[in-house]
Order: C-alpha cells, then sequence, then structure tokens
C-alpha cells in the first residue's frame, strides 16, 4: 500500500481523534467554570470549538448541492489512491452527463405526474357532472380538487369563466410534455357544447383510455427493468475488474494511470465502455418508446 492510501486511511482516524480530545477539553472547560461561577449552568455554546458550530452549516451546505456534484469525491480518493490527476478530469467529465441524466428523469417524473393529473381531473369532472353540476362547474371543481391542469389552469379557469373558447385553450396547453390527454379533454369539451352530447360518458371513455395508456407504458416499464439492471451490471464491470486486481495483490492503479500501456488500455477501455452503455441505453429507450 503506498503512503498516500496510507494517510487517506489516516485521515479519518485523525479527525476522530481530534473531535475526541475537543470533546474532553471542553467537558474540562466546562467543569471548571461551572465550579468558578458557584454551580451555575453555562449554555452549550460556550467553550464549544468553532468548528463544531459550522459542521451543521456545512452539512447543510452539502445537502443543498446538486446530487451530480457527488461525482467528484469518489474521483477524489482515486486521484489519491492513484497519485494521478486523471481520475479527477473523469468525475469533472462526469459531473455534466450525470447532472444531464438526472435532469432527464425529472422531466420524465414530471411528465408522468402531468399526465396522472390529467386522468384524475376527467374521472372528478365526470362524477361532478353526473351530480348535477354544469360543464363549467364542474370543470372548476376538478380542477380545484386535483390540481390536473398544472399550469395552465389559470388560463382554462378563465376561459370556462368568462366564456372564452376553452377547447382552444385546453389544445394549446396540451403542448406541455405528458398533458396530451388535453386534447382529448378538448374534443369531448367541443363535441358537448356543439352537439349536446353527454360529456361525463365521454370523460369516461378518455379517462378509461388514458389510464389504459398509462398501465400500458407501466408494464413495459417494469419489463425493461431488467436490461436496464444489466446497463448497470455493464458499467459496474470495470470496478469489479479493478476490485479483483487488489485482491490479488496488484496495483492496478499504478498499472491504469503510470505506464503506457495501462494508459493506452485506459483509453481503449474508456472508449468502449462508453460505447457498450450508449448502445445498450439506446435499445433500451428504443424499447421504451415503441
Amino acid at each position: 500500500m503506498s503512503m498516500t492510501a496510507l494517510a487517506c486511511a489516516a485521515v479519518p482516524c485523525a479527525v476522530a481523534a481530534v473531535r475526541l480530545t475537543a470533546r474532553q477539553e471542553r467537558g474540562l472547560r466546562r467543569a471548571g467554570l461551572l465550579l468558578a461561577s458557584g454551580g451555575a449552568p453555562m449554555g452549550p455554546a460556550h467553550g464549544e470549538p468553532s468548528w463544531e458550530r459550522l459542521l451543521p452549516r456545512f452539512r447543510d451546505s452539502v445537502r443543498g448541492l446538486p446530487k451530480e456534484w457527488l461525482c467528484l469525491p469518489p474521483a477524489l480518493l482515486l486521484a489519491l489512491a492513484g497519485e494521478s490527476v486523471l481520475p479527477l478530469l473523469g468525475g469533472a467529465l462526469a459531473v455534466p452527463l450525470v447532472g444531464r441524466r438526472l435532469r432527464a428523469g425529472e422531466r420524465r417524473k414530471e411528465r408522468e405526474r402531468r399526465a396522472a393529473g390529467i386522468v384524475a381531473l376527467c374521472g372528478a369532472a365526470a362524477g361532478e357532472l353526473r351530480a348535477g353540476l354544469q360543464p363549467v362547474q364542474a370543470l372548476l371543481v376538478a380542477a380545484a380538487s386535483t390540481g390536473g391542469l398544472g399550469g395552465a389552469e389559470p388560463a382554462v379557469l378563465a376561459a370556462a369563466r368568462f366564456g372564452g373558447d376553452v377547447p382552444d385553450v385546453l389544445r394549446r396547453a396540451a403542448r406541455e410534455p405528458g398533458a396530451e390527454g388535453l386534447v382529448g379533454l378538448a374534443a369531448c369539451w367541443r363535441v358537448a357544447v356543439d352537439g349536446g352530447a353527454g360529456l361525463a360518458a365521454g370523460l369516461d371513455r378518455l379517462e378509461a383510455a388514458l389510464r389504459a395508456e398509462s398501465e400500458q407504458r407501466e408494464g413495459l416499464r417494469a419489463q425493461l427493468a431488467g436490461a436496464w439492471s444489466t446497463v448497470v451490471v455493464l458499467a459496474l464491470l470495470p470496478v469489479v475488474g479493478l476490485a479483483m486486481g487488489w485482491a490479488l495483490g496488484a496495483d492496478p492503479l499504478r498499472v491504469l494511470l503510470h505506464t503506457p500501456a495501462g494508459l493506452g488500455c485506459l483509453a481503449v477501455g474508456g472508449l468502449l465502455e462508453a460505447a457498450g452503455l450508449w448502445w445498450a441505453a439506446r435499445i433500451v429507450r428504443i424499447g421504451e418508446a415503441s
């Protein structure tokens, strides 16, 4: 084991020892102050090291950082263990890629929430219509109870209250990702207003269709979970190889980061790993989109 690795392993022990010593000194200081003040209790802030008072603030600031920045601590540890700046550069390059992936996941969840809200809106509006409310009142009550209109709620409710073109506003709101079901709601509204057809029956059929589509999408995602697991295993195989090298008593980081052959293998392996991950993820995304 290199001196850098030993130093990295000794840092937590040193921190724990310093903290234990500080606590003991703080206890002795509090006892002396308590005896000197005639038994008056001292506040918890007296005698505390400044770093302990700043520790909660540091934790809060770390929690507020974007999740993609968590790529840097492991890269820093690898850079210290391998005595090379290449792992740190790799971690810095991974930050925007991981951030892009996380933002794509957040957008997907937002689309799913919006689609689920529209399904709930259709069901609630149909129930209010059967309870005897007029279409405008039913839409107002359903939107207030479910929030299915999302950011388009003020415009749609204003058009419904003041006699505007509700189907046109709904079609414009359907341009948001995940809000495509509002096109069906606009069609049902148009048919009910122009042709006198029952809006409740149309909303029931629309809710059933949107719910079936959502269930089909969830089923497809469950079937593709195994493929995503394969992608994750493929991504972790290099780490397993490095761990096996360490278990056999070798120093794979020194070979990879400090020899010409190792650097060549690292470059070729990194390119093949990236190409394999991209291709596997592309296959899974095509399956999700189909």
